[in-house]
């Protein structure tokens, strides 16, 4: 396989922060309903949601994170409290020389509370806003783009696939993504053998043999019954099958991708770098979800350690313009990286990033600093939910 490694430790440059102590730690929430049904093999997502962490030097710089919280409906109510009483006040009053310092100063302090409250993924969820911010005031302060800081050389465009058609409505959306110029795009699986089928069958015969297909099943499936259908899925050209198994068990996962010789991609659901060790010989395709992960931070240990292993790193993206112009900032530093993932749905608070996707099937790496893009406070305002 023919990938990039990330940089050593020798080859990345010395990233800083401003020699200034945290003033403050908060949190903007943005919510909207979608404007089209949005299925998963477990829920529907009832809403777009875009958790803003700020964080606030004493010399006035601020720094924007965005943590994931599309999941339980009701995530963002915890995510503030998670923010403003566990991580604000180990930060507030503190200098740390750089993100990484910061983001393991928060885990160390943390991560045993997670583990008490049997909520790992939680904590890692709110310091990945955090660790995101604390990287965007690092390139802001160097006077750069995130993927300058990161690499010398970094890629100016990155391909996409489109994600994600179906259960319903596949024909629409397949052909909206042929209207977008894309090569690649991602089918939703696991609402039964005879949809999941006719509609990877309806994708392909709308895109044609050009455009590569993946499906996501996420987790819907039981090792027998993966056997059976990941073949099948194979046999309609499907390129590599994303989450097929329930409880995503690396031991399970490489037997699925022993039996059927079909490509496998895993990783938005696990919590820190030392999490996907086991997954490196499991499956092809590791998917870090920074918003998830625990930040750029853990995103890069993750990096490195797939690299090496000559594992491909296409990061998990579901979220509003902040995660999506980080990621597409981190996955321009390897060739490990081979494709964005890019929602082809309606997402009002994305549209400061949307103008990244191109006409042919890319989306462009933003060269301003920090994160590349420019929130418009006017277009969300109708977005922000009033917090006391």
């Amino acid at each position: 396989m023919d990938v990039k490694a990330a940089p050593s430790a020798a080859e990345t440059p010395v990233v800083t922060l401003p020699d200034a102590a945290v003033v403050d730690v908060r949190c903007r929430v943005f919510r909207a309903r979608p404007t089209e049904p949005i299925a998963m093999s477990f829920a529907p997502l009832t809403h777009r949601v875009m958790v803003l962490v700020e964080v606030e030097l004493a010399d006035g710089s601020v720094g924007l994170g965005e943590s994931w919280a599309n999941y339980p409906s009701w995530a963002w109510r915890e995510r503030l409290a998670t923010i403003h009483d566990g991580v604000a006040p180990l930060m507030k009053g503190r200098r740390f020389p750089d993100p990484g310092t910061a983001q393991r100063a928060l885990l160390a302090q943390l991560a045993p509370l997670g583990r008490q409250w049997g909520a790992p993924g939680p904590i890692h969820q709110a310091i990945s806003g955090v660790d995101m911010a604390l990287w965007d005031l690092a390139a802001r302060h160097a006077g750069t783009s995130l993927a300058r800081l990161l690499s010398a050389n970094p890629r100016t465009e990155l391909p996409v696939y489109g994600s994600s058609l179906g259960p319903t409505g596949v024909a629409q959306v397949a052909h909206r993504c042929a209207a977008l110029g894309l090569t690649a795009v991602k089918v939703k699986v696991g609402f039964g053998a005879d949809t999941d089928l006719a509609n990877v069958e309806t994708a392909r015969r709308i895109l044609g043999d050009q455009v590569q297909i993946f499906a996501d099943a996420n987790q819907a499936w039981r090792l027998a019954d993966a056997l059976e259908l990941v073949p099948a899925l194979a046999d309609l050209g499907v390129a590599w099958v994303e989450e097929p198994l329930a409880g995503d068990r690396p031991a399970e996962l490489a037997e699925l991708s022993r039996r059927t010789g079909v490509p496998l991609a895993t990783g938005e659901n696990l919590y820190g770098a030392a999490a996907f060790g086991p997954y490196l010989e499991a499956v092809e395709i590791l998917q870090p979800d920074l918003g998830k992960v625990g930040g750029v931070t853990e995103y890069l240990d993750v990096l490195a350690a797939a690299a090496a292993a000559g594992r491909t790193v296409n990061p998990h993206l579901y979220n509003g313009a902040v995660a999506t112009a980080a990621t597409v900032q981190v996955g321009a530093i390897s060739s490990a990286t081979r494709l964005i993932e890019w929602d082809i749905r309606s997402n009002p608070l994305r549209q400061a990033a949307d103008g990244l996707l191109t006409a042919h099937g890319t989306v462009r790496v933003p060269d301003g600093p920090g994160f590349g893009i420019d929130l418009d406070q006017d277009q969300l305002d109708a977005y922000e939910e009033q917090l006391p």
